[in-house]
């Protein structure tokens, strides 16, 4: 998740790597902090891997600054992660949604309708937080007293059907093109 969330940063524009930072968190930081002892190394290992590149600037005051740019195989890499992204990365909505802030990255309408369906796949499984005394069938709110997991519940619900609703006319949109 959090080299997508580099990768896609870049694609958009050279970031020194406390705006870098900044981003990511904004967009995945409110599940998990982002420390630079994990950041600086991933960009590391992008930086080894090729698709990023480092180059020192002034910096505006004081210090040069270490811009960040993403090299041509490290767009074809954020490209290849979006078609390719595994079953965690559709099913963990925190890591759908670093997928989803960059799919606009694919090119081809049919590649990100693929994206989608698979996303769409998966929120059609039959699913719950509970599950009956054998683990088999799932069990929804109103199979609780408890106002707590009927909460969980119905918020899930009411999430899943708002993007099922969005998918939908997402993929009408794209087959469309």
């Amino acid at each position: 998740m959090l080299e997508l969330a580099i990768l896609g940063f870049l694609y958009e524009q050279p970031l020194h790597g406390y705006e870098l930072k900044r981003r990511v968190a904004h967009l995945t930081g409110h599940v998990r902090p982002i420390a630079d002892g994990t950041l600086y190394p991933a960009i590391k290992r992008l930086e080894r891997a090729g698709w990023l590149e480092r180059r020192t600037e002034p910096g505006s005051r004081a210090a040069p600054r270490h811009m960040l740019t993403l090299t041509d195989d490290g767009r074809e890499e954020l490209r290849r992660r979006l078609r390719e992204a595994d079953e965690v990365d559709i099913s963990d909505e925190n890591r759908w949604f670093t997928v989803l802030a960059f799919l606009r990255h694919l090119a081809s309408p049919a590649e990100q309708a693929a994206v989608l369906r698979r996303r769409l796949g998966f929120l059609q499984e039959p699913s719950s937080f509970f599950y009956d005394s054998d683990g088999v069938r799932p069990l929804g709110a109103e199979a609780f007293d408890d106002p707590f997991r009927q909460g969980v519940l119905m918020i899930a619900r009411a999430t899943s059907k708002a993007e099922l609703s969005w998918l939908g006319a997402t993929l009408e949109d794209l087959e469309a093109r």
